[in-house]
């Protein structure tokens, strides 16, 4: 028997395919090919969906690099500590050392996969360069500036040479589940022709969301237009809890492309300040000096915070970081990427100072997991930026997440091979039932669901993204957060009034659905901004400036109740609990 529809959905036609798989993971980054490629060196059959191509996600735009403790005198001990520190007190100690002191020998593997990174050209040690919050140069970086596409073809060429199932241009929906509430698979809908197109459905025994960031729930970001917090969404309808979704990282340096500027924008990467780039005002001056004992190579929170405060102070739209005096050829082989980028917006940064600002780039938190990547509803994990592992607390040191997503992949594949997932066909199993709701209980499901069967019209997106960006962005209040909050609540009643009353919904689709669940990811971050009455991290309260370790030094864990309301609670520390020790959830509409 499956278990019944008692909890919110994405409307969507039935599925009209089906497909078996041991394992289903969800996303095409780093996280998620890692673990496809692990569990399928274990003998499970795997299918990995994505949303684009395969080679079409977040990590592809990684500029900076990967961090571990490679370099000559460096310690696993040390990036621990800049971890730490960046962190604002909210990592979960346990898991850093784990992804510190794990971290060197994954790389180590990538590298065995086919990854290849910049190396000298006598010795053929890895070159190594620093970033923000690290004390150390211990970022491996690839072709310059171009790290993230160069490991993405590495683990993509690895997928194709293994002959993984793969399903490309398709958007996930939910999470099926069996009768006892465990993952049994996903329904997704496929954006093209042919055996497997329009919605389906994966039936696997483990489910792993690798689905990337959240980005696109602002206005400017530097995420893809596919970072739609599909993941987090789905995860949130199924049940599990999300925390620290306050916390988004607002990347320092982003190419400045104007005041109407929407969309993804291009990034300059940190290590142009870590190579010696200075961060100036329109009249030259330094402003981060002074600022923190590492000026420029500040943690990203306190950079942001430092160009945000002179902006304010001097009327501007943007700072300057200025590089020019790393010449031409730094420039044409170190960041070639950048100087493409800047030069096809008209800046030259050989001769020029670069206009930035910072845009929504990172979100520290995600769907809650344990140290093996399990989440709170049996058989689904997460992984990479869908996930909030503890290790980024209230701001991501520079370069952890794709080790983040490397060595949690890994932890999960060995997770879900130890539990043999292999030994019998997936097709043995019992199949979840998949009930479609009918025109004649649309208004029926829209009550119960809390506006769960009414869909966002496209245009929708938009407005949730200027919403965001005017009343959730770098700088916060408690005035700007409950007018953003009211402002998100009038958008989901006017769709779910017009679905009742009408009894019809925008009609379901990529464009619905990806709007449907920024408007989900929107609701429960800025409920826990409004919630953490304190600045910390990269959460900036102007009306609370100051650090509240007594009463806020503890996570924000979220839920979506069946009828749309979101459960809010507190841990009782920076770790995280352990999943048989969590207290009911105060519920909050």
């Amino acid at each position: 028997m499956s278990e019944p529809l008692n909890r919110p959905a994405l409307r969507a036609p039935a599925p009209g395919w089906a497909t078996e798989a041991d394992v289903v993971v969800v996303g095409s980054g780093v996280a998620g090919l890692t673990v496809a490629l692990r569990c399928a060196a274990a003998g499970a059959k795997v299918t990995v969906v994505t949303k684009a191509r395969l080679d079409d996600g977040s990590t592809r735009w990684a500029q900076g690099g990967i961090a571990a403790a490679l370099g000559e005198g460096d310690t696993p001990a040390q990036h621990l500590d800049d971890t730490l520190v960046a962190g604002a007190g909210l990592c979960d100690e346990q898991a850093v050392r784990m992804l510190v002191t794990e971290g060197p020998d994954a790389v180590r593997r990538l590298i065995d996969t086919g990854a290849r990174f910049d190396a000298d050209d006598d010795t053929g040690e890895i070159l190594l360069t620093r970033e923000g919050g690290h004390h150390r140069r211990r970022i491996a970086h690839a072709g310059g500036d171009a790290t993230g596409a160069e490991i993405s073809r590495a683990l993509v060429g690895a997928v194709r040479e293994a002959g993984i199932d793969t399903v490309e241009n398709a958007l996930v929906l939910d999470l099926l589940k069996d009768a006892s509430g465990r993952a049994a698979g996903v329904t997704l809908h496929v954006m093209g022709e042919g055996a497997r197109d329009g919605v389906g459905a994966v039936h696997a025994r483990a489910v792993v969301l690798a689905t990337g960031g959240m980005g696109q729930v602002f206005s400017a970001t530097t995420n893809p237009a596919v970072s739609t917090g599909d993941g987090v969404a789905l995860a949130l309808r199924a049940g599990a809890e999300v925390s620290d979704l306050e916390f988004v990282q607002f990347h320092p340096t982003v190419l400045w492309l104007g005041p109407e500027a929407e969309g993804q924008q291009p990034l300059v990467s940190e290590a142009v300040r870590g190579e010696g780039a200075y961060l100036v005002d329109a009249d030259g001056a330094r402003f981060m000096v002074g600022q923190h004992e590492l000026a420029e190579l500040a943690p990203r929170d306190i950079v942001a915070k430092g160009i945000m405060r002179r902006m304010r102070e001097q009327g501007a739209e943007h700072m300057y970081l200025d590089a020019r005096h790393f010449g031409a050829r730094m420039w044409e082989h170190r960041f070639p990427t950048i100087l493409a980028a800047c030069r096809s917006h008209g800046i030259d940064p050989v001769t020029q100072p670069i206009p930035v600002a910072p845009a929504a780039h990172y979100a520290s938190g995600g769907v809650w997991t344990d140290l093996r990547g399990r989440t709170t509803v049996p058989g689904l994990y997460a992984c990479g930026e869908t996930a909030c592992t503890g290790v980024h607390g209230a701001n991501r040191l520079a370069s952890n997440s794709l080790l983040e997503g490397l060595v949690f992949a890994e932890r999960i594949a060995a997770d879900i091979t130890a539990a043999a997932v292999g030994t019998a066909p997936a097709a043995t199993a019992e199949r979840p039932s998949i009930p479609a709701p009918t025109p004649q209980s649309a208004a029926a499901d829209a009550s119960a669901q809390g506006g769960g069967g009414a869909l966002l019209a496209p245009e929708a997106r938009y407005a949730v993204q200027r919403i965001m960006t005017s009343g959730a962005g770098v700088l916060r209040s408690a005035e700007s957060l409950a007018r953003a909050a009211g402002q998100l609540d009038r958008v989901q009643d006017e769709a779910v009034e017009t679905l009742q009353r009408d009894r019809k919904t925008a009609e379901p689709g990529v464009e619905t659905w990806e709007a449907t669940n920024l408007l989900l990811v929107a609701r429960v971050l800025v409920a826990a901004a409004l919630r953490r009455e304190e600045t910390r991290g990269c959460h900036w309260r102007e009306d609370r400036p100051d650090r509240d370790d007594a009463a806020w030094q503890r996570h924000l864990l979220v839920t979506l109740g069946p009828d749309g309301s979101l459960g809010v609670r507190t841990t009782d520390s920076a770790a995280f609990p352990s999943p048989t020790t969590r207290p009911e959830t105060e519920s909050h509409p």
